[in-house]
C-alpha cells in the first residue's frame, strides 16, 4: 500500500498512471530529460524496450495498439527526439491505431530563452494527433494520461502526444495524497447501426446480381471475424480482403476472390464495405476500377468517413462486428429473402478469372538461379507456419507478398498500411514478437522485406537481438528500389562520378545484410540458390534466435503483368 504522505517525482506519477491505465509496453530512446521516466516505467512493471531510432520505436508501439486494442507508449527526448517520432505518429494516425508518444521538453518558464533542444513540440505534434497537451500540473498528470489513452482508443482510434517539461519530470516532488487519480479506461462501447439502415442494406442486397464484400483492417481491428464468417458462409457472397484485412477470413476460404481482384471490383453491382476506406488502396471507388453505377453499403466506426470519395447508397455508422451481427440477424429473420447461388454467372466469371490468374502465377515459379519473386515466395511459404504473424514491406516484395503469402488468421499481417510507409517492418516485427511472448507463446514472427525497406530501420536488429526475440527476417534482395544493378555493371558505374552514373534506384549489389544479425549475436545466412532457401527458412523458424536470411533474387525481377497499375504510372 503506497504511503499517502510519500513525496514523489513526476516521472513516477507518469509511470504509475500509465500502468494504472493498462499500458504494458514502452518503446523509446532515453536521455535528458526523460531517462527518469524509463526507469520509473520499469519500476512500475511496464516493459521498456530501448530502440535505436524514435521512428522505429513509434512503429513498434502502434503495432502493439493494433494487436491489443490498447495503446503502448513511445518515449522520446525533446527536440530532435520528437521530430524523429513524427513519421510514426502520422503512420498511426493514418492507420487508425491507438498509440501515445510522451516527450520531454524544456523546463517550464524557459520558453523562448533558447533552452536545450527547445522546439515548439505541442504545436508540431498537433498536426499528427487526435489529442495533444502539455502537462503543467503534477497533481493532474493522471488526468492527461487517462484522456490520452481514452482518446487514442475511442471513436476512430489514433495517435496522441503528451508533453512534459523537464522540471515536471524530475526536480519537484509532491505528496501522493495530492495526486488526482483516474479510473482505468474501459474498452470502447460497441455501437449499433441504425436499424432502418440495416433493413435498407438487406433490401439492397436482395436485388444484387454481382454482390461483393470488401473486408478492411477496420474489420480486423473490430474482431469481426466470427460474424463475417457467418455472413459469408450462409449467403455464399464473394469477398475481397484489403492488404491488412487478409486473414479476417482465411485467404484459402472458398469464397475469397482475391486472385480475381480487378474483375471483382470492376463488375460488382452491390459492395459491402466493412471497415475499409475508399482511398488509394481501393482506387477511390471510382471508374474504371469500379462500375459507375455500383451501390456501396458502407460500414465504418467513423461518421466522417461515410460518403467519402463517392456517395454510398447506404451508410451505416457503427462498430463493424456489431453491425455485421445486426445484418446477420436481419437476414436470418427473413429466410429465403436473399439466396445467392455459387452456380450463378457471377460466380462462374470469378472462378474462371481465379483459375486463369493462378495459372499465370504458377508459370512464374521457375526453379532457376537467380530467383524471381514468385520462386522465392513459393519456397518461403512452403515453410511458414499457418498461424505465424507475417510482417511484409517493400515495393514489389510487399505487392507480390499480398498474393503469394496467405494469411489464415486475423490480425496476423502487418504491412506498410494506409500511409504506405517504408521502414515499418523491423519495428512491427519487434512488437509482434513481444505480443507473441506475452499472449501466444510459441507463435512465430516472420518479417519479409525488400532490401531498401530493411535499410530504413536496420539497426533495430540490435534491439531484437538484445531482447532475445526469435524473429526470422527474410530480405528479398534485388540490389535496389524496385530494380538494381548487378555487380559488374555497378563496378563500371563507380568508375565514373558515382553521384551521376549510379541510378537513383540502385543499391550496393549483393550487400551482406545478414552480417548485422551475426554482429549482435544472431544468425545470418546469405543465399542465391533456390534449393537452399526452403531448408534455411525451416531452420530459422524452428530456432530461437534473431536471424536474417539475405535472399538474392534477379535484380530485374518484377510482378506478373497487371490489368491495372497498382498505384502510380511510373514504369520503373
Amino acid at each position: 500500500m503506497a504511503n499517502a504522505d510519500e513525496e514523489i517525482e513526476g516521472a513516477t506519477i507518469i509511470a504509475e498512471s500509465l500502468r494504472d491505465q493498462g499500458v504494458q509496453y514502452m518503446f523509446g530512446i532515453v536521455g535528458v530529460p526523460v531517462i527518469e521516466i524509463g526507469i520509473a516505467a520499469q519500476a512500475a512493471g511496464i516493459n521498456y524496450i530501448g530502440c535505436r531510432n524514435e521512428q522505429a520505436a513509434c512503429y513498434a508501439a502502434q503495432a502493439i495498439g493494433y494487436l491489443t486494442g490498447r495503446p503502448a507508449v513511445t518515449l522520446v527526448v525533446s527536440g530532435p527526439g520528437l521530430l524523429h517520432a513524427l513519421g510514426g505518429l502520422q503512420n498511426a494516425q493514418e492507420n487508425c491505431w491507438p498509440t501515445i508518444v510522451i516527450g520531454g521538453s524544456s523546463d517550464e518558464g524557459l520558453e523562448s530563452n533558447g533552452g536545450f533542444q527547445e522546439f515548439p513540440q505541442v504545436e508540431s505534434a498537433r498536426l499528427y494527433t487526435k489529442y495533444t497537451a502539455r502537462a503543467m500540473s503534477m497533481s493532474r498528470i493522471p488526468f492527461y494520461i487517462e484522456k490520452a489513452v481514452r482518446t487514442s482508443m475511442y471513436g476512430r482510434p489514433g495517435a496522441c502526444y503528451l508533453d512534459f517539461p523537464g522540471n515536471i519530470i524530475a526536480g519537484k516532488k509532491i505528496p501522493r495524497s495530492s495526486i488526482i487519480t483516474r479510473p482505468k479506461v474501459p474498452f470502447p462501447p460497441r455501437t449499433f447501426g441504425d436499424p432502418d439502415d440495416i433493413k435498407s442494406a438487406v433490401e439492397l442486397l436482395t436485388h444484387a446480381k454481382n454482390p461483393l464484400v470488401i473486408i478492411g483492417k477496420g474489420a480486423a481491428y473490430s474482431c469481426a471475424e466470427d460474424n463475417l464468417r457467418t455472413l459469408i458462409d450462409l449467403h455464399k457472397i464473394p469477398f475481397l480482403p484489403t492488404p491488412m484485412g487478409k486473414g479476417v477470413l482465411p485467404d484459402d476460404h472458398p469464397y475469397c476472390v482475391a486472385p480475381a481482384r480487378s474483375l471483382a471490383l470492376q463488375q460488382a453491382d452491390v459492395i459491402f464495405l466493412f471497415g475499409a476506406r475508399l482511398n488509394w488502396i481501393l482506387h477511390f471507388g471510382a471508374p474504371p476500377r469500379f462500375r459507375h453505377d455500383v451501390k456501396i453499403i458502407q460500414v465504418d466506426i467513423s461518421a466522417e468517413e461515410l460518403h467519402s470519395s463517392r456517395s454510398s447508397a447506404v451508410a451505416i455508422h457503427g462498430d463493424i462486428d456489431t453491425v455485421v451481427s445486426q445484418l446477420n440477424k436481419e437476414l436470418i429473420s427473413q429466410p429465403g429473402k436473399f439466396e445467392f447461388s455459387i452456380n450463378s454467372q457471377w460466380w462462374k466469371d470469378l472462378r474462371l478469372k481465379i483459375d486463369n490468374n493462378r495459372k499465370v502465377t504458377q508459370s512464374q515459379i521457375i526453379d532457376e538461379k537467380p530467383m524471381n519473386y514468385y520462386t522465392a515466395f513459393y519456397k518461403i511459404n512452403a515453410e511458414l507456419p499457418k498461424d505465424c504473424i507475417i510482417v511484409n514491406e517493400g515495393s514489389n516484395t510487399m505487392d507480390i507478398g499480398r498474393t503469394e503469402l496467405p494469411n489464415i488468421l486475423p490480425r496476423h499481417r502487418l504491412d506498410a498500411g494506409t500511409f504506405g510507409t517504408m521502414g515499418v517492418g523491423v519495428g512491427f516485427a519487434i512488437a509482434a514478437a513481444l505480443w507473441c511472448r506475452d499472449y501466444a507463446p510459441g507463435k512465430k514472427v516472420v518479417c519479409i522485406q525488400g532490401d531498401s525497406a530493411f535499410g530504413f530501420s536496420a539497426m533495430e536488429i540490435e534491439t531484437a537481438c538484445r531482447y532475445k526475440l526469435p524473429i526470422t527476417f527474410i530480405i528479398i534482395n534485388n540490389n535496389g528500389i524496385s530494380f538494381g544493378t548487378d555487380q559488374e555493371s555497378f563496378a563500371d558505374l563507380q568508375e565514373d562520378d558515382p553521384c551521376i552514373s549510379i541510378p537513383p534506384f540502385a543499391l550496393t549489389p549483393n550487400a551482406h545484410y545478414e552480417k548485422l544479425a551475426e554482429a549482435f549475436g544472431g544468425k545470418g545466412y546469405f543465399l542465391e540458390d533456390p534449393s537452399e532457401l526452403q531448408a534455411t527458412v525451416r531452420k530459422c523458424i524452428q530456432g530461437n534466435d534473431t536471424s536474417i536470411i539475405n535472399c538474392m533474387i534477379n535484380t530485374f525481377a518484377a510482378r506478373k503483368p497487371q490489368s491495372f497499375e497498382w498505384l502510380t504510372r511510373s514504369k520503373i
